[in-house]
């Protein structure tokens, strides 16, 4: 359905664009690194976004075996593909053509994510959201979502936003929690282009956000700077949203979140405030404690 769409008065302008780093993580998966640690501070509360996508099943095949993590939550969106996730908490479920996985990590999990596919295209993003210090140690969830299952609203003619977590147009997201429970308070939209067309949306103006073009091509503010596919957008805070022109057939990732302002202590999949409490995180894997 079509819903009323509200006009922006100074939509944000874009601050810079940033071009992914590729590399390999898990048993040898090829993959984009986009939103890496230099950003953390800037792009609080997200710590990390990776792009995948090959057609190639030597890029994907070896998959993400068990690997540990603690303090944070993982947002794996498959576009294309079959990956089955199973962890120590006892969460599975398979991750498919369209759908969210949602993981809180808390005070400790072992997990993998590996390929239920021998050939054809695999292709996604997962995002690190940071948790806030007092839920660093709390326990492990996990949130299985199917495509169906994600709502969708079309906010202009030829324009269709599927609602992965948070709030828009009056549309509640796959993922939608409370601000008292959840400061982070994230808006994930994927925003496909039928047509050229010009978006609206509205965003609180202390909430960091960025665009990521994954197909086609996209311009942000009035200025219309360009986004480039397989770009990511870093939009400044200093508007009361993000306009968007996109031409036909594009798609374009919108990520906005509430930063925590706290200090960030990582290494490797634990991310936590301070050294001693990494120390402690590394201490817990080695010893059996973690999950």
């Amino acid at each position: 359905m079509n819903t009323a769409m509200p006009s922006l008065q100074h939509p944000r302008s874009l601050e810079r664009c940033i071009t992914g780093r590729p590399t390999r993580d898990g048993a040898g998966v090829r993959l984009t690194r986009v939103l890496t640690s230099d950003l953390q501070q800037r792009l609080d509360p997200f710590l990390m976004l990776d792009q995948f996508g090959s057609d190639d099943p030597r890029d994907y095949g070896a998959g993400f075996p068990d690997h540990p993590h603690r303090g944070f939550e993982t947002v794996t969106y498959m576009i294309a593909g079959r990956m089955r996730h199973k962890d120590s908490s006892g969460g599975e479920g398979l991750l498919q053509n369209g759908g969210l996985q949602w993981m809180t990590a808390g005070r400790g999990v072992i997990h993998s994510e590996m390929p239920e596919q021998e050939d054809g295209r695999m292709e996604g993003f997962q995002l690190w959201l940071n948790l806030p210090g007092r839920d660093k140690m709390c326990a492990p969830s996990y949130q299985d979502i199917q495509s169906v299952d994600i709502p969708q609203v079309s906010p202009v003619p030829g324009v269709l936003a599927r609602v992965l977590a948070g709030q828009f147009l009056g549309t509640t997201g796959a993922v939608h929690r409370p601000a008292s429970t959840h400061p982070t308070q994230v808006l994930y939209l994927d925003l496909h282009f039928g047509q050229d067309a010009v978006l609206d949306v509205p965003l609180p103006a202390s909430h960091n956000a960025f665009v990521y073009t994954y197909r086609g091509h996209a311009q942000v503010g009035l200025s219309e700077a360009p986004v480039e596919l397989h770009q990511m957008g870093i939009l400044a805070n200093d508007g009361d949203g993000v306009r968007l022109k996109a031409t036909a057939d594009s798609k374009v990732l919108l990520i906005a979140g509430q930063p925590l302002c706290e200090p960030i202590a990582q290494y490797g999949p634990f991310v936590m405030n301070t050294t001693q409490e990494l120390q402690q995180a590394v201490f817990d894997f080695q010893t059996g404690r973690l999950a």
